[in-house]
């Protein structure tokens, strides 16, 4: 389910949606620590936005590269 006041997910790039969960997550904390479940559910509805666009670029970003025409991580990762 899709929270009803998150829209700008697809304007971020990778790195900006990873920096939205985390952010997401430590609000997660506090409101578990304060004891308000609907509040968790309500912020995590919000991350669940953001995980699933960064997915989806991360999975776009990674078919590109298998096809060529994005990065070659060959060369970023090297596990030798």
């Amino acid at each position: 389910m899709e929270h009803p006041l998150v829209s700008s997910a697809d304007s971020l790039t990778i790195d900006e949606l990873g920096s939205k969960i985390s952010e997401l997550n430590k609000k997660i904390g506090i409101a578990m620590r304060m004891g308000n479940s609907d509040l968790v559910h309500q912020i995590e509805m919000a991350r669940e936005v953001y995980q699933n666009k960064y997915a989806e670029k991360s999975a776009a970003l990674f078919n590109k590269a298998q096809d060529g025409k994005g990065p070659n991580f060959d060369q970023i990762i090297d596990i030798s």
